[in-house]
């Protein structure tokens, strides 16, 4: 069953489908090693796959199996932000973001995950959502928190990306945790 993208709107960003017009920018994003420095695949060498990216995200909404957004801000693209992995009989889901290092440290990811997480929980009826994050990713790890994620554990060893071996945490957030952010 398809899965509307939604658009979404904050004090300061707004959250809208993906286009084909965001693939350089997606591109620049997801092609710069100092931002993927603690992803779990190596940084983009091809533009043709910021085209694959978008066809998915259009895939995801098709299926019904997620909704992944663009962050904007001042009309300007600045991340993504992603709820996948909807499971509608555990009533369970993933949520993952990235952001341009034009964007960190201003609470843009925090803001754009709990727009998306809102939107998740009313239309989904969700009952806990999951994050990851690598351990070396403290700033990821603190907007995981102050959208109440708590910290569930840590999976040993989990990524292997280019030889260099790395460990993730796993964060959960119940229904009756959630308090929108804001």
């Amino acid at each position: 069953m398809p899965l509307p993208t939604p658009t979404l709107k904050t004090e300061r960003l707004r959250l809208r489908p993906f286009t084909d017009a965001d693939a350089k920018p997606l591109f620049a994003l997801q092609s710069d090693a100092y931002v993927l420095r603690y992803w779990d695949s190596p940084p983009w060498t091809e533009p043709a796959r910021a085209e694959r990216f978008i066809a998915r995200s259009h895939a995801m909404a098709e299926e019904g199996s997620g909704a992944r957004v663009v962050i904007e801000r001042d009309s300007t693209f600045v991340g993504w932000c992603t709820l996948n992995s909807w499971n509608p009989e555990f009533r369970s889901a993933s949520l993952g973001y990235c952001l341009a290092r034009a964007g960190w440290g201003q609470g843009i990811a925090t803001e754009a995950a709990s727009a998306l997480l809102g939107w998740a929980f009313d239309t989904l009826d969700l009952n806990r959502v999951q994050a990851e994050a690598d351990t070396r990713n403290g700033a990821s790890a603190r907007v995981l928190e102050k959208l109440g994620f708590t910290l569930e554990g840590t999976l040993r060893e989990d990524c292997v990306v280019n030889g260099d071996v790395s460990d993730s945490w796993v964060f959960g957030l119940l229904r009756r945790e959630w308090r929108p952010v804001g």
